[in-house]
């Protein structure tokens, strides 16, 4: 599964129902634009120390996913589709989109507007 940027957000808040969803996948993968997201948003925070702390462990059990000239090709037409449609999405949930289509997994987060990507499933919690 791939987490978006509040899915990284609940499984720092350690929600039990994104942690439930988190221990039954058999992988847990963040692009490089949720993650970069995220640490601006650590960077903001009183907890940032503890936060950084968090990060440091929780992603050495993750994969993360970079955007590659391969994903270039599916955000082109995600955002086209999407533009065409009247339907845009924020660039960074665009890239994170492009990513998931191009490797084939579900986004876990609690943004609707994914829905409206094609062949992209939202999993929330």
């Amino acid at each position: 599964m791939i987490l978006d940027t509040n899915a990284l957000s609940g499984w720092w808040d350690d929600n039990p129902a994104l942690v439930t969803l988190l221990s039954a996948t058999s992988g847990i993968y963040v692009p490089v634009p949720a993650l970069a997201e995220f640490r601006f948003g650590v960077l903001q925070s009183r907890k940032r120390d503890e936060m950084e702390k968090w990060m440091t462990l929780a992603l050495a059990t993750a994969t993360i996913l970079s955007v590659e000239a391969a994903t270039t090709f599916h955000y082109a037409a995600l955002r086209l589709h999407l533009q065409s449609a009247g339907t845009p999405i924020p660039m960074n949930d665009l890239s994170t989109a492009a990513i998931a289509r191009q490797h084939q997994m579900p986004v876990v987060s609690r943004d609707t507007h994914f829905d409206l990507v094609p062949e992209i499933e939202r999993i929330s919690w």
